[in-house]
C-alpha cells in the first residue's frame, strides 16, 4: 500500500533482478518471473545495497568472511572492510522501507548483501561455507518479519510462486485493513471475508483467529493488531491443501442447499471432479460458485476472499 494509491501493492526486489546493470561486473541478473510477470501486477522498489552505500559499477566482488552468524564483509581483491558502513546503512535503509509499505520482498540469491540463505562465507584456511546469510536480507527481515520474502530461483516452481503470490496479497490485505483506522467492527468484518481462505491454509490457525476476533474488545488495539497480524500471515505461510480447499468448496456450497436445481447440481459436481483428477484448475469450481451465489442472491458470501483467489489467477 502506498500513501498515494492505497490500492497499490509494492515489492521490493534486489535491483540486478529488475534488469539494472548493477553488479559488479556491471552486468545484470534479469530474472524473466520479475520484469515480465511481476512488474505487470505489481509496482516494484529496487534496491542495491552496493550501489546505494556508493560502490562503483563495475567494482571489485565483496565477499563474506569469518564467523558466519557474524562475517565481515571485505572486497575481494583489495581487502577493503565495509562491513561497518554496510551495517548502519542497512539498519537506516530498512527503516526507511516502512514507508514504502512493502509487501514482499525478491531477494538475489547467495549475494553477500541480498541473500536470504546459503551465502558463501570465506574461512581463515581458505575454506567455503556455503550457510551465511545476506548483510541487507538479514536486516531486512529482521525488521520487517512478517513481510513475505523469496530467492529469485525459487519463483521457477510454480507452486512456490503461486504460495508467495497468496502472502503477498494476504500482506497487502491485511495492512490495508490495519494500517490506518480500524475498530471492534471492522476487524471482525475483515476475518469474516477472510476466513474461508484462511480456512483452506490453516484450519488450526483459523480457528485461533476466530477465538482472538471473538474477543477483540478485551484486547488493547495495538496488542490485538500485533497479534492478528502474526497468526494471518502465519497462516498463509502454510501452503492450502487439496484437502483444505475441497473442505471449503464444500462448506460454501452448503450454502446454496435446496436453491440448485439439477442441471447446476451436475455442472457444479463436474466442475468438482475436474479439480479433484487434476483435469480442471482450482479456478473452474470457484468461478462456477461465484457464479452460483451471485444468480441465487447469497449475497453475504460474495465477500469472501476466497471467491478472487489472491495469487492463483
Amino acid at each position: 500500500m502506498s500513501e498515494d494509491n492505497p490500492s497499490t501493492v509494492r515489492l521490493g526486489v534486489s535491483a540486478c533482478l529488475a534488469g539494472e546493470n548493477t553488479r559488479y561486473d556491471g552486468q545484470t541478473k534479469r530474472e524473466p518471473v520479475v520484469v515480465d510477470i511481476l512488474a505487470t501486477r505489481f509496482e516494484l522498489v529496487p534496491v542495491c545495497p552496493e550501489v546505494e552505500i556508493g560502490m562503483p559499477v563495475p567494482r571489485e566482488a565483496i565477499d563474506l568472511v569469518g564467523d558466519p552468524a557474524n562475517p565481515a564483509l571485505i572486497g575481494s581483491e583489495s581487502g577493503t572492510d565495509w562491513t561497518l558502513e554496510m551495517s548502519e546503512w542497512c539498519k537506516t535503509r530498512s527503516r526507511e522501507l516502512s514507508r514504502e509499505n512493502l509487501s514482499g520482498f525478491v531477494f538475489k540469491k547467495r549475494s553477500p548483501s541480498c541473500g536470504l540463505a546459503g551465502v558463501p562465507v570465506i574461512q581463515p584456511d581458505g575454506r567455503c561455507l556455503d550457510i551465511g546469510r545476506g548483510f541487507f536480507a538479514a536486516a531486512f527481515t529482521r525488521a520487517h518479519p512478517l513481510v513475505p520474502v523469496i530467492e529469485e530461483d525459487r519463483l521457477e516452481d510454480a507452486e512456490l510462486l503461486s504460495s508467495f503470490l497468496e502472502q503477498v496479497h494476504a500482506r497487502h490485505r491485511a495492512d490495508s485493513r490495519f494500517g490506518g483506522t480500524w475498530d471492534a467492527d471492522s476487524a471482525r468484518d475483515f476475518h469474516r471475508c477472510e476466513r474461508a481462505l484462511l480456512m483452506a491454509h490453516s484450519p488450526e490457525r483459523c480457528h485461533r483467529l476466530d477465538r482472538l476476533v471473538a474477543g477483540v474488545e478485551e484486547y488493547r488495539p495495538d496488542a490485538f493488531r500485533a497479534q492478528y497480524l502474526e497468526m494471518h500471515a502465519a497462516a498463509f505461510a502454510q501452503p492450502a491443501t487439496h484437502h483444505g480447499h475441497l473442505e471449503v468448496l464444500q462448506d460454501l456450497t452448503s450454502h446454496l442447499q435446496g436453491r440448485l436445481d439439477l442441471e447446476d447440481q451436475r455442472r457444479f459436481i463436474q466442475a468438482l471432479e475436474g479439480y479433484v483428477t487434476g483435469s480442471a484448475p482450482l479456478t473452474e469450481p470457484v468461478d462456477l460458485l461465484r457464479e452460483l451465489l451471485t444468480e441465487h442472491g447469497v449475497a453475504e458470501m460474495l465477500d469472501q476472499t476466497y471467491l478472487d483467489l489472491p495469487g492463483i489467477r
